[in-house]
């Protein structure tokens, strides 16, 4: 066995591995004796209990759907787990607008055409209120040629 390969190494121990017989334990296995199983947790006992008790007997198989949702609101109650975290983009309802206040409107003179369209509606109108204004004091004025 002077230059024995890696694969044939590995087959000769894995052979070997599997022809010994497994050990026995050593400990014996004592019986474990059947607990008395405890009456299921009522709400009433939930209500008694604070935010540091355990509350794993609530939310165990077999409770009753009322009070384990009943114990996961009492948990979840507790400021240390009720905490937003700023990742909730769409928490807020969006369905409500939010106008853009008047002064705010005024100041973005660049995109009064697009956020506003009246709004040049309204100049030519004021400019045709004008302009007749302006020629009929012009009339009204003598003429004063020489």
């Amino acid at each position: 066995m002077a230059a024995e390969t890696f694969f044939a190494r590995w087959s000769r121990r894995k052979a070997e591995a599997a022809a010994e017989p497994a050990p026995a334990p050593d400990a014996e296995v004592l019986p474990v004796a059947e607990a008395e199983p405890l009456p299921a947790p009522t709400l009433e006992q939930l209500s008694t209990l604070s935010h540091s008790d355990d509350l794993t007997p609530f939310v165990a198989r077999g409770v009753d759907e009322g009070v384990r949702r009943a114990a996961m609101k009492k948990l979840f109650a507790d400021p240390h787990f009720n905490v937003m975290d700023g990742l909730d983009t769409y928490i807020g309802d969006y369905s409500k607008p939010d106008p853009i206040p008047a002064t705010m409107l005024a100041a973005l003179t660049h995109a009064k055409d697009l956020l506003n369209p009246l709004f040049r509606y309204a100049e030519e109108e004021e400019k045709k209120e004008e302009t007749p204004a302006t020629s009929q004091e012009d009339d009204e004025r003598p003429n004063q040629s020489m």
